[in-house]
């Protein structure tokens, strides 16, 4: 009767939790109750050992927890010291035509998300992007950063919370995620951006505007704060979890910047303390990931996703059947959200290849672009882009992000029968 409970709540709740920009209730107060539901029916359940499965759920909790919340300073940090600012003005300086600017946008949106998230790079391109268009070209910009930004953060550790997930549960290493996950995220990019690229028309640019030069304390805190977020592979070099990496990071870059304003009070961007971009941070993703990684090891604590993992997988699952799975998740990541989705995959699928490992994030983390409510990105780009709305999107880049999904699973197959 608990496992039949409990499946029933989780499913409702997973519902509630991909339409809510229907319903206009927060995933995130339904992760969080959902999580407490569960494993309050562990609970009552009686199931043993229920201590040290929250200790070993919670230390995984705490680690991507801590590494996200350190990269979101960072990102923030970024901001505010002007570096975007900085991009666009580059971009104006270049008096590109209108799909030469398109393409360098996307390709940087393409390339920033394989350091920083994709969601935060889909925020600061889009504001870019909003600077050089207008109209129906600002729609279909818009379109093709949101897909090359979930491609993008296929190929890094650190590009996709789904990703990253998969990096600290030791699914496959830096190394691999990078060497075999770039080609088939580079393939889905091109793609996508030249089809919607097809469609940009020439338009009229409006007035440059003017940026304020950075100073060499500006980029001095700019280039630590990019350096920063290369510790964590180095961590992992030493054993140590790569969230250490990013704590180096942030606390050298406070230490610097405290140091600064004791030379140079003066300074408009020293004026603002490090305390202040926590606040700019969004905690409230935080507490969604926190939920769905407690209701995930709820379910697996009861046995449930282990008897999924033999009805669907069975106990040695073939190589055609996992990457069929994955694919299958990957269209599924269209309508729901693809963090629970990998969560629940990690424990389902049965394998220790790391090749099968990236065709999840590369499936999981492109497969959110087919339709505009798949991914993090898309719904952040549609509250931006006024006119970006899901009929646009579908009408526009749906198409383009099908055939890209299509040929960077073949990239990556093909690739996989040269490696193996």
């Amino acid at each position: 009767m608990i496992p039949f409970l409990s499946v029933t709540i989780f499913l409702l709740g997973y519902v509630a939790i991909s339409q809510e920009h229907v319903i206009k209730v927060s995933k995130t107060s339904i992760s969080l109750i959902l999580a407490v539901l569960l494993w309050l029916l562990v609970a009552v359940g009686g199931t043993t050992g229920i201590g040290p499965a929250l200790s070993e759920s919670g230390g995984e909790i705490f680690g991507l927890v801590i590494f996200l919340l350190s990269a979101m300073t960072l990102v923030e940090i970024l901001t505010h010291y002007g570096l975007f600012n900085f991009v666009y003005q580059k971009l104006a300086e270049l008096n590109l035509d209108d799909k030469a600017q398109f393409t360098i946008i996307t390709f940087l949106a393409f390339v920033f998300s394989a350091f920083l998230d994709n969601l935060t790079t889909t925020i600061i391109f889009l504001q870019i992007s909003r600077r050089f268009f207008k109209g129906k070209n600002l729609v279909r910009s818009a379109s093709a950063i949101v897909i090359a930004a979930n491609a993008g953060g296929v190929f890094s550790p650190i590009g996709d919370v789904t990703t990253t997930m998969l990096w600290l549960a030791n699914k496959f290493t830096a190394q691999t995620i990078f060497i075999e996950g770039f080609l088939p995220s580079l393939v889905v990019f091109i793609v996508s951006t030249v089809l919607i690229g097809r469609t940009i028309v020439k338009s009229t640019l409006d007035k440059i505007e003017k940026i304020n030069k950075l100073g060499k304390t500006d980029w001095i805190v700019i280039s630590l704060c990019l350096f920063s977020f290369l510790f964590p592979l180095l961590m992992t070099l030493i054993h140590l979890p790569p969230y250490f990496g990013l704590l180096l990071g942030l606390g050298m870059v406070w230490l610097l910047v405290d140091l600064a304003k004791l030379r140079s009070s003066q300074s408009a961007s020293l004026s603002v303390s490090i305390e202040k971009f926590f606040q700019k941070t969004d905690i409230a993703s935080l507490y969604f990931f926190i939920g769905i990684l407690l209701s995930i090891s709820a379910l697996s604590h009861l046995g449930i996703l282990e008897a999924v993992s033999q009805k669907v997988f069975t106990d040695t699952p073939s190589v055609s059947r996992i990457i069929m799975g994955n694919v299958a998740i990957g269209g599924l990541s269209a309508i729901f959200d693809n963090i629970p989705l990998t969560a629940a995959a990690m424990e389902i699928i049965k394998t220790t290849d790391p090749s099968l490992w990236v065709l999840l994030a590369l499936t999981a983390g492109v497969g959110g672009s087919l339709l505009l409510i798949g991914s993090a990105p898309g719904i952040i780009a549609m509250a931006i882009v006024d006119d970006l709305t899901f009929k646009s999107y579908l009408k526009i880049a749906s198409l383009p992000a099908l055939v890209a999904y299509v040929l960077g699973i073949l990239t990556w197959y093909l690739q996989y029968n040269i490696f193996k």
